[in-house]
């Protein structure tokens, strides 16, 4: 055994230069030794998700890890990562510069209301699930195969590849054509 344990991050961003700031976390968040990246899914571009209305179109995407970090001290560092990219935590499921979930963490199982594991919300939400299901197909969540969850989520028709534009607030930047 070599002390480390697979963990699924989910990212997401509705703020600011959003695709930056999710290859910037991606950076940040394997740039310990203790946090090695396996895989990164391609972005996927989705309307928010509970939260106030009228907010900006999200980018998702998952990557897979393997950490020696224990679940609390990868969630510290994940929530680090955050507060680096300017988080602010002032509305529940409110817009942000960056979110990152732990979705799982190896087999373990939690009902800590500091960190659930998996994700509570996890097998709900397509956006979480098809950007996953991209790296692993075969991946399992609650003894489901996740394509079929995100199939079923409620969120799934909302989810559109993100082809580079509109990358700040959601508002197109360059190129697009209207």
């Amino acid at each position: 055994m070599s002390g480390y344990t697979k963990a699924v991050l989910a990212l997401g961003s509705n703020l600011g230069e959003r695709n930056d700031t999710l290859s910037e976390a991606v950076a940040d968040l394997v740039d310990p030794p203790e946090v090695r990246l396996l895989a990164v899914s391609p972005v996927v571009q989705t309307k928010a998700v509970g939260g106030p209305a009228g907010q900006p179109d999200f980018l998702n995407m998952v990557i897979t890890v393997e950490t020696t970090l224990d679940p609390a001290a990868l969630l510290k560092h994940c929530q680090a990562v955050e507060n680096k990219h300017h988080r602010v935590r002032e509305v529940r499921w409110g817009p942000r510069t960056l979110d990152v979930d732990i979705i799982t963490y190896g087999d373990v199982t939690s009902d800590d209301p500091t960190l659930t594991l998996p994700h509570p919300l996890a097998d709900k939400r397509a956006f979480v699930l098809y950007p996953w299901s991209l790296i692993e197909p075969a991946a399992t969540l609650n003894g489901e195969r996740i394509s079929v969850l995100a199939a079923r989520a409620s969120d799934f028709d909302d989810l559109a590849p993100f082809d580079g534009f509109g990358d700040y607030d959601g508002v197109p930047t360059a190129g697009a054509v209207e």
